[in-house]
């Protein structure tokens, strides 16, 4: 039985074959593409009357094809509105064809004139309306895209998309050369998976998804790449304790981690375990750091270990093991992941654990683990680059769990989470998280959640949401300008209690 997702993601062709059988059976009801076409503009314009009531002067740019007829249909729309429209066409509208050209009739019936695309016009409008190119881009944006793309990023106007920011890879959240930057992008038929990872938190802004009365998930055959992930997992997740629940309910976090001379890391990792619920925390650090331990949180038991020896007996009593902060690449770092990797607990591998997995166990690959990496430590796990990493994320983090197994997080922008049988986007948190010790945070809490009975996958689904949510809460409070990864498991702990976010 296939399985029914929230809010499915698609790729591009998917979504075009949706329309397309869309369009085939209203047919037979009498209907075609254009009435289609009507309902994707009207969606888009009424988007734009909601968001800026007092525009009284709509700039829309239109290429060719269907995303150009959306525009056309809109500047009809908005003439009829009783709106003032500078229609700006990179393609003479004589020469568009089929749907397209039905809009841009639609536009000159009602009175817009296009005018030809010049690399000095002015852009006349409260609000710019890009319809220059669709979700069909298959290479880097050409003249005189570009300069059109780079005019709308110049003018300071807010600006709506239609389905996709020109120049945006609807399939990867790549950025084909150059591409606009919208503040608020309009989708239709089905959500695309690269308006919500990649570079998409740069350009796609506020999205909108407008299904159009087409249920996508009916069509069996063309199963979504991805899920979004919404904050209601967490109360599915983490319901209410039982009263008479005791610290044996919750599980038992080992973190180990704290090389001699980074300490911090291991630290924070496992503050966020308690913060998140585990029922008792371990640290397994390096001596000089326990003291540091004691004063910060007393609550964890830190121990002080100098090898392998030292170790073994703490990973017996362990329900959990999160191993990477702060371990450093030495031989403590190496004897402490070969003793993680050689007991039956299951682990969480962040930074220097991921590193030495790619460097000294190239080859191990469990089911019972999750790895953390962001897209440098991802790009060693497989012998890549960054750059190959981020231009195209979903194709890699399938590439990372076939190899290593369990659970995957590919961490960014629109993090990723991949098990085995499906990917899904975490949709939150904000640039306040480009700061050292967000990832030991994070692994932390997905130890803490692992611990408490959740399983893998779910673990590092609701992991992810709760940090990025942490974080949006810590950045509402104070801003995002200098937020720091200790701050957000105070935060982490209130959202992961049912009902104290109501």
């Amino acid at each position: 039985m296939s399985r029914h997702y929230e809010h499915p993601l698609y790729l591009a062709e998917q979504v075009r074959e949706i329309d397309r059988r869309t369009i085939a059976a209203d047919r037979e009801k009498g209907l075609d593409g254009f009435d289609l076409m009507q309902l994707a503009a009207r969606a888009a314009y009424d988007e734009i009357r909601l968001r800026w009531p007092g525009v009284q002067r709509l700039c829309v740019l239109c290429g060719a094809g269907n995303n150009a007829g959306d525009g056309y249909v809109m500047a009809a729309l908005a003439a009829q509105g009783g709106l003032s429209v500078q229609l700006v066409a990179l393609r003479d509208p004589r020469e568009l064809k089929g749907d397209a050209a039905r809009a841009a009739e639609m536009a000159e019936s009602a009175g817009v004139d296009a005018v030809p695309w010049q690399e000095n016009i002015a852009l006349e409008g409260d609000v710019i309306v890009d319809a220059l190119l669709g979700t069909g881009v298959g290479g880097e944006v050409r003249e005189p895209y570009t300069a059109a793309i780079e005019t709308i990023n110049a003018s300071d106007l807010p600006v709506l998309a239609i389905d996709i920011p020109s120049g945006l890879a609807a399939d990867t959240g790549a950025v084909l050369g150059c591409a606009v930057v919208a503040d608020v992008t309009v989708t239709f038929i089905a959500d695309k998976l690269g308006l919500h990872t990649g570079q998409a938190a740069n350009h796609a802004g506020n999205v909108v998804f407008r299904p159009l009365d087409i249920e996508a998930q009916m069509h069996q055959d063309l199963p979504p790449v991805a899920e979004l992930l919404k904050i209601s997992v967490i109360a599915k997740a983490l319901p209410p304790r039982r009263r008479g629940s005791h610290k044996g309910n919750f599980g038992h976090v080992l973190v180990i981690g704290g090389a001699p001379g980074f300490g911090g890391a291991a630290l924070l990792a496992s503050e966020a375990a308690a913060r998140l619920g585990a029922g008792k925390i371990s640290l397994a650090t390096a001596p000089e750091h326990v003291g540091a331990s004691l004063i910060r949180t007393p609550e964890i038991m830190a121990r002080g270990v100098r090898g392998v020896s030292d170790v073994k007996p703490l990973l017996e009593d362990a329900s959990v093991i999160v191993i990477g902060p702060g371990l450093g690449q030495g031989a403590w770092g190496q004897g402490m992941l070969q003793a993680a990797l050689a007991s039956d607990k299951p682990l969480v591998v962040d930074a220097d654990g991921l590193n030495l997995l790619a460097t000294h166990w190239p080859e191990e690959k469990r089911d019972d683990w999750v790895l953390t990496p962001h897209p440098g430590e991802a790009a060693r796990l497989l012998d890549s680059s960054a750059k190959k990493i981020e231009a195209d994320r979903l194709s890699a983090i399938r590439a990372l769990q076939r190899k290593r197994g369990g659970t995957i997080l590919l961490k960014g922008a629109g993090t990723l989470v991949a098990g085995p049988d499906r990917v899904a986007v975490c949709p939150y948190g904000n640039p306040g998280m480009a700061s050292g010790g967000m990832g030991d945070v994070l692994s932390g809490m997905l130890g803490a959640l692992i611990a408490q009975g959740l399983e893998i996958e779910q673990a590092a689904q609701v992991g992810v949401i709760l940090h990025a949510l942490a974080a949006d809460h810590a950045a509402f409070d104070a801003g995002e300008r200098g937020l720091l990864a200790g701050d957000l498991a105070s935060y982490g702990r209130f959202l992961a209690n049912p009902g104290m976010t109501d």
